[in-house]
């Protein structure tokens, strides 16, 4: 059976909850502290899939995901190269979306590199954001993340974050707009309730990123960095409206998580 390895270390807040998804959905998972591999003690080659978890990873000192990011580069250099190199699922979400930005994989042009392509900037509001958004499919079906949701279908997911904000230097924003497009890494944009694209519009899109992306993968499709907590947008009694709507069962969130299952079934 895959063996997924959910990363956490000293900040970390949401490894549990993403933990109890994987255990509902039978995945062979486990929750493994950074230590293990940098004292030896576990290798990433062990595992097939990796899932780097929401929080705030070393109390966010310098940059959100920074540390973590560099302890990946270059205390762990060769076996996370060979991971990345080697194509195996990695899932950054929140703090971990910030963590695979700033190690270089997101958006993945130039492969793992000290000096990231794009980074996570602080909210637009100046504030922490905790509030649920709709989020839409944009994949043509490169990210194999998304695999189980069809295109152009909207889920309702919360964020919250401070650096959520995905951005691309000025100079660069058009051009590597367009390669994202040709590249289909465009995977989730902020939207309304009826899939129409936020443009910006705060609280649509909760902190002013780049063209409105909640989600981009890598050119290849194995490597996603999602800002949203889809963990915790998994089952009905997580929505804050279902009793309202007398929602019932498992909700768009859970999806990622199937699709990631699936490829490695």
């Amino acid at each position: 059976m895959k063996r997924i390895c959910v990363m956490r270390v000293a900040g970390t807040n949401r490894d549990y909850d993403t933990m109890e998804i994987l255990s509902y959905l039978g995945a062979h998972a486990e929750t493994i502290h950074m230590n293990e591999f940098l004292r030896g003690r576990k290798s990433l080659l062990d595992y097939d899939a990796f899932i780097f978890p929401g929080g705030f990873s070393y109390g966010d000192r310098i940059r959100s995901g920074a540390i973590w990011a560099k302890q990946l580069i270059y205390k762990l250099s060769d076996d996370f190269r060979k991971i990345a190199d080697e194509g195996r699922p990695i899932l950054g979400i929140c703090n971990g979306m910030q963590v695979v930005v700033e190690a270089g994989l997101i958006p993945g042009m130039e492969g793992i590199s000290e000096y990231p392509e794009a980074a996570m900037g602080v909210n637009v509001s100046s504030r922490f954001e905790c509030r649920w958004v709709y989020l839409k499919n944009f994949s043509r079906g490169s990210c194999l993340f998304a695999k189980e949701i069809p295109r152009n279908t909207v889920i309702r997911v919360p964020v919250a974050h401070e650096e959520g904000r995905f951005t691309l230097p000025k100079k660069k924003e058009k051009e590597l707009l367009r390669t994202f497009e040709r590249n289909d890494q465009i995977v989730f944009r902020y939207c309304d309730e009826k899939g129409e694209v936020a443009n910006g519009k705060y609280p649509l899109n909760p902190n002013g990123a780049f063209s409105d992306i909640a989600g981009v993968c890598n050119p290849e499709g194995n490597v996603l960095a999602f800002m949203p907590h889809a963990e915790d947008a998994c089952f009905y009694y997580q929505h804050p409206d279902w009793t309202r709507k007398g929602l019932k069962g498992e909700m768009g969130g859970i999806l990622l998580f199937k699709s990631l299952l699936s490829y490695l079934k």
